[in-house]
């Protein structure tokens, strides 16, 4: 498989991962940081961390709401228990 194959492929896995986590609204972060080591709010972190490492400066508010579908504080007033 040639780099650009694998990145597209990635890159929509990554896509389908964020839409889960936004339907999968019942499923708390620290549900996923118990389970699977990482929450939605690691993977803000971690797409914050590659924009800089190619020296790219991303707002992680902003970031985190992409992943999150909404703002923050809105996610947690609707769904955080």
């Amino acid at each position: 498989m040639d780099t650009d194959t694998r990145t597209e492929l990635e890159a929509a896995a990554f896509r389908r991962l964020v839409a889960h986590l936004q339907e999968r609204t019942d499923v708390q972060n620290i549900d996923l940081m118990d389970l699977a080591g990482f929450c939605r709010n690691c993977l803000s972190k971690w797409y914050v961390a590659a924009a800089a490492e190619r020296g790219l400066d991303l707002d992680y508010d902003a970031v985190r709401e992409q992943v999150y579908g909404m703002p923050y504080s809105e996610w947690k007033e609707k769904y955080q228990k």
